[in-house]
């Protein structure tokens, strides 16, 4: 089962989730700080870090910034846990790089289930392990999890790689938000759709020179296309 890096400075909702997430068979490490939690996370390695927005230390905004700003931690799953339920919150825990957001009260059952989907979404299924999707200059290595453009390695997140991947797999064909919703995030209407505009943003800065492959379809969603001749 995963390892998951608990990072929360309550000390009683950190033990509930931990005693959960240990009796529901994942392994965990606790840290109260952003300095821990980063450490922690560089010295042993977690599939997930479930991580609050309000630590003592530093924001953890700025710690899931740092953590995919290093290699070694960049494809880490990361989940924002918080009591603030503004938009504006969750969109900026997106934009750092956040592969989902969970606002506390939360039911800590649905927790678990949650982060068990997150975790099953976030790993390379079977029919992957194939030749790169490669279109004009771009090439995704879906068995390697790497992304290159113009044969230059470009790193993304792990929510970026799937929506990218699932583009590029129905290439030519518009996914409406509500498909991306449920297909790449895992979720039916629990996330604004303006959320899918922020990571289709980020991703098309990303793609450089072949930036125009990815299309805005107004009123309906987005498609990847291949290029001019």
């Amino acid at each position: 089962m995963a390892h998951v890096l608990i990072v929360d400075d309550e000390p009683d909702l950190a033990q509930l989730i931990d005693f959960n997430l240990r009796d529901a068979g994942f392994s965990t490490q606790l840290a109260a700080t952003g300095e821990t939690a980063l450490a922690s996370a560089r010295e042993h390695p977690p599939e997930l870090v479930l991580l609050d927005l309000m630590l003592p230390d530093m924001s953890g905004i700025d710690v899931c910034r740092q953590l995919r700003a290093q290699s070694a931690s960049r494809e880490i799953l990361i989940v924002m846990l918080t009591a603030k339920s503004e938009e504006s919150d969750r969109i900026r825990g997106f934009e750092v790089g956040a592969d989902d957001y969970v606002v506390k009260p939360f039911s800590v059952r649905e927790l678990v289930l949650r982060l068990k989907a997150i975790l099953r979404r976030g790993g390379v299924p079977p029919s992957s392990q194939a030749a790169p999707l490669a279109l004009g200059a771009l090439k995704l290595d879906l068995t390697a999890h790497r992304f290159y453009v113009e044969e230059k390695e470009v790193p993304l997140t792990a929510l970026e790689f799937r929506l990218l991947g699932h583009l590029m797999t129905r290439t030519g064909r518009v996914q409406t938000r509500e498909q991306l919703l449920e297909e790449v995030w895992g979720l039916s209407s629990s996330l604004e759709t303006r959320t899918i505009d922020t990571h289709v943003m980020r991703l098309r800065d990303k793609l450089g020179p072949a930036r125009a492959l990815l299309e805005t379809v107004r009123g309906v969603g987005y498609r990847i296309v291949e290029p001019s001749p």
